[in-house]
């Protein structure tokens, strides 16, 4: 559901060192949404909302990643490229297109009265809440020592989480999503002269990167997820579990990988051809 896409977003920003986010190359326009009920659920899901948490996760990375690659750490030129990068209308219109173009053969009327009700914009409210306040390294640490405590056990509450995760396939999607990413941003690297890796190269030393992607990314879903949805009663998650059971749940779940996703792509190809240009620029 709309903590899908995200997730993988957030562990593609923040836990791949490769997978960076930002574009320079020119962005074709979207095709303008065809059917007004998918502006509708759009809206209801608060998507233009979690984009901006995104470009703050982003702006944040970028400078994380001047630090790792670029001689002399972030500088205004680099800043200015993160501005231009994370754009966030850029953002939106890759997002919105491919997020149309999955789910316009879908009935959103379901979706759009779940997630325009009040527990519908209660979870949307908490999985920003949760996103947001994961930005800060410590809240995310606290996060993840409390799923820690409770990992293996038969905690009620863990129990749902990982209904909701095997419902949305949450972990192997976010995975895919985070290694297709990696490869996008070392493609930039090497396109913008940066880097000396054949594809075979590329490939192999993604793949390396596999089941530790895997573990960290069921460590930080399982955090997020008992941060956003603590304050719901169980009825309340389970009624959203029952949603991503049905045939326009799941077709929601794939139309939200589908658009972040695609963002990131450009995004992580833009940063990898970035940072090659500024680490060459410092070496002249």
């Amino acid at each position: 559901m709309t903590t899908t896409a995200p997730i993988s977003n957030a562990l593609t920003a923040r836990r791949t060192i490769p997978a960076l986010l930002a574009w320079l190359t020119c962005l074709c326009l979207a095709l303008p949404l065809r059917a007004e009920p998918i502006d509708e659920l759009a809206e209801s899901l608060q998507i233009d909302a979690m984009i901006e948490v995104m470009r703050v996760e982003g702006m944040a990375y970028g400078a994380e990643l001047a630090e790792e690659m670029i001689p002399g750490g972030s500088n205004s030129a680099w800043q200015e490229l993160l501005d231009q990068i994370y754009d966030a209308e850029k953002m939106r219109t890759i997002v919105r297109q491919g997020f149309a173009e999955v789910i316009e053969d879908s009935d959103p009327a379901p979706l759009i009265a779940f997630f325009s009700s009040d527990l519908g914009q209660k979870i949307i409210t908490l999985e920003l809440e949760a996103r947001r306040a994961m930005i800060d390294d410590a809240v995310e640490e606290a996060a993840r020592q409390a799923y820690l405590e409770i990992k293996g056990s038969e905690d009620p509450r863990l129990d749902q989480l990982r209904r909701f995760v095997d419902v949305n396939d949450l972990l192997e999607t976010n995975v895919t999503g985070a290694l297709n990413a990696s490869f996008r941003f070392y493609s930039g690297l090497v396109d913008g002269g940066g880097l000396q890796l054949a594809e075979g190269d590329i490939l192999a030393d993604v793949w390396s990167q596999e089941e530790e992607t895997r573990e960290d990314t069921r460590e930080w879903l399982f955090a997020y997820l008992l941060l956003a949805y603590e304050p719901l009663e169980d009825e309340e998650l389970e009624a959203y579990i029952a949603l991503s059971e049905t045939t326009q749940g799941k077709a929601l779940n794939r139309a939200l990988f589908a658009g972040f996703n695609a963002m990131y792509d450009e995004i992580s190809y833009a940063l990898g051809l970035a940072a090659s240009r500024q680490m060459q620029q410092q070496d002249l």
